[in-house]
């Protein structure tokens, strides 16, 4: 089969073995895969992974071995492996974590030497993972699961009270999946900033009350503008928090992931302010701890998301609840997935590319 293989630090399409599902495994035929922002930096920081996967125990990609990319994928049943209970017939199409259930334990799919991604025309998932695809939904549209399960979780770790004014930095496809998520929770003003327009309309059309340019509006500013406490609440604050700015409570989503954007949101944040780390920085990075002190700040970071909320994103999607569609920008075949890796890096060109293998 084809794929198109990370090989020396480059994205090749080239032949390998089409997979064998073992016990309770499928065979799937890849349908469409999008590419992901953690896969841009995946190519040019692969060793940051290896080491940090090493660090937290996981088992590490070899880089000197072929990597299958692409973890956001809708697939269609081809065949199973031993042990299945085969509820699904083959032809069905379906999305799963991006996830093995091993007799070793749980194993990722896309950064991995054995598990191979969506970038190729099959691979395996774990039948116990499978989700059909609901109400006909096309497969370019189904992939779109996972990026918008990450908003999902992200926003249910953020903890929401009620009352919070919400800050969105970065309006990429996990900034707008954090955008649609907070609109389900009816969490109003989103406030969202981001230099491109392109992804600042994209923003506005997946629920972003405020939409910022940062070349020329302040977002802390901005958001402050829309925080301000009505009459009643400043009167119900106590004695010492009177003495204090009179903003409504502030949760920032940092969806960038580069270095010195974290020090940035220290800097700019309101005191009191929780800060939701969503992008993937995969370098070094440097912050001062005493701008987070003083100010009091609550920093989470998130990661991924449970299987019910993989789960309900799907559903989400396919009940027409999040445009999620309105992020694919373009549709590629094997062939043009090293070009639309370079294409991902202008932001006005291409939010979100789908990769169909079989195209």
């Amino acid at each position: 089969m084809r794929a198109a293989i990370f090989r020396n630090g480059e994205i090749v399409v080239d032949r390998m073995s089409e997979p064998k599902p073992g016990l309770g495994q499928v065979l799937v035929k890849t349908l469409a895969c999008g590419i992901c922002g953690s896969d841009l930096h995946a190519r040019q920081h692969a060793h940051r992974m290896v080491e940090m996967a090493r660090k937290t125990g996981r088992k590490p990609m070899d880089l000197s071995r072929d990597v299958v990319f692409g973890h956001e994928f809708c697939c269609e049943i081809v065949d199973y492996g031993p042990g299945t209970s085969r509820k699904l017939k083959p032809g069905t199409q379906v999305c799963s974590l991006p996830a093995l259930v091993t007799p070793q334990g749980i194993e990722g799919i896309g950064y991995s030497n054995d598990n191979i991604g969506g970038y190729a025309e099959a691979m395996l998932l774990s039948e116990a993972l499978l989700l059909e695809v609901p109400n006909g939904l096309a497969p370019e549209h189904a992939a779109l699961t996972e990026p918008l399960a990450v908003g999902v979780h992200a926003v249910a770790k953020a903890n929401i009270r009620g009352g919070e004014v919400p800050l969105v930095i970065g309006c990429g496809p996990v900034g707008l999946a954090v955008i649609a998520a907070l609109k389900l929770k009816r969490l109003h003003p989103i406030v969202a900033a981001d230099y491109s327009p392109a992804r600042r309309a994209l923003a506005a059309k997946l629920g972003a009350d405020i939409v910022v340019d940062p070349r020329t509006s302040q977002p802390y500013a901005t958001w402050a503008e829309h925080a301000q406490m009505s009459e009643a609440e400043k009167a119900a604050r106590p004695p010492f928090q009177a003495m204090l700015p009179a903003l409504k409570p502030a949760i920032i989503f940092e969806c960038v992931g580069v270095p010195g954007l974290l020090q940035q949101v220290f800097e700019g944040a309101p005191r009191d302010a929780r800060i939701v780390v969503v992008g993937v920085c995969m370098e070094s990075d440097r912050s001062e701890p005493m701008l987070g002190i003083m100010k009091e700040l609550n920093v989470q970071y998130v990661l991924g998301y449970t299987p019910e909320e993989f789960a309900a994103s799907l559903r989400l999607i396919a009940e027409g609840q999040v445009d999620a569609a309105a992020m694919v920008t373009a549709e590629v075949g094997l062939d043009g997935v090293a070009k639309a890796f370079a294409d991902l890096a202008n932001p006005e060109a291409h939010t979100k590319i789908i990769v169909q293998p079989w195209r």
